[in-house]
């Protein structure tokens, strides 16, 4: 498959925050989710990757190209759903519409009205009076409609209620039956992302913790969960992390690690979801 987005060894610093060295791929036929805590730098790396922050050391590749040898070519193939208000807000979804697609080069008009009909946008309102599930789709449907074949999107499902969620969520797995599309998906709402997922790139503090298949990251840990008498039992085989309550302790480990004592004591080991996981690696090794 080709590596439609690549970085290597980014880095850039601010005043108070620093991207260090970071490095993912992204292949065609894939999403591709982002996560971290707020402020772990998602945004800012979205933000290099269009170059609207200049990198201070690295590479970024897009589809195989340096991204700033013709960054305005590039962009043509890269739809960008922002988490932010970015259309005029006084003028109409289709006033909008010819305005935006004066900037693409194969703004397909037929599928924009397609997507527009299937998502069920109105034409005829201004942005302002749309909902922000309703904004977030006429921003998918801009993107999709000059043939896209990134499509980055910053935090898309924040602040949606549920509905809307599982329907972009519906949406993005359609898209990606054109396996010469991919996905790159940045949010903290990491329920959504074992849904629709193929791999998991995880960022903290600026740095890249993981990235790895979500079904792969997902099997290879479990939760143990115990009475606090068997606490010590479990501590002296050195999960990842551990914490303890009144009512007992909870200890995050790798899969392979809890094969040492499953059947010796009597303990629930369960599944983690990715909240967990990032949780653990980022909450519980602090303490």
């Amino acid at each position: 498959m080709e590596t439609i987005l690549e970085l290597n060894h980014v880095s850039k610093g601010f005043k108070d925050f620093a991207l260090q060295d970071v490095s993912f791929s992204l292949e065609k036929g894939y999403i591709m989710g982002f996560i971290g805590p707020n402020g772990a730098g998602k945004s800012t790396t979205l933000r290099c990757i269009m170059d609207l922050v200049h990198i201070e050391s690295g590479e970024i590749k897009l589809f195989g190209t340096d991204y700033r040898n013709n960054m305005k070519a590039l962009k043509q193939r890269i739809g960008f759903v922002y988490d932010q208000d970015v259309f005029f807000e006084d003028l109409t979804v289709e006033k909008n519409k010819r305005i935006v697609s004066s900037f693409y080069d194969q703004w397909d008009d037929d599928a924009f009205y397609r997507y527009i009909k299937d998502f069920e946008v109105p034409l005829t309102k201004p942005v302002k009076a749309l909902s922000k599930g309703t904004k977030m789709k006429f921003a998918l449907a801009v993107a999709l409609s000059h043939h896209a074949e990134l499509i980055i999107m910053d935090e898309p499902t924040s602040g949606l209620d549920p509905i809307f969620r599982k329907e972009l969520l519906d949406i993005l797995l359609d898209v990606i039956q054109d396996e010469n599309k991919a996905i790159f998906f940045s949010t903290h709402i990491t329920t959504d992302l074992e849904q629709v997922a193929d791999y998991i790139t995880f960022i903290h503090d600026g740095k890249i913790v993981l990235c790895e298949e979500t079904q792969k990251l997902l099997d290879d840990y479990l939760l143990v969960k115990g009475p606090l008498s068997l606490a010590e039992k479990v501590r002296g085989y050195q999960p990842d992390a551990m914490k303890e309550t009144s009512l007992g302790f909870e200890a995050f480990m790798k899969r392979n690690e809890t094969k040492q004592f499953e059947t010796e004591f009597n303990l629930r080991m369960d599944r983690p979801t990715l909240e967990d996981i990032m949780y653990y690696m980022v909450k519980v090794r602090k303490r």
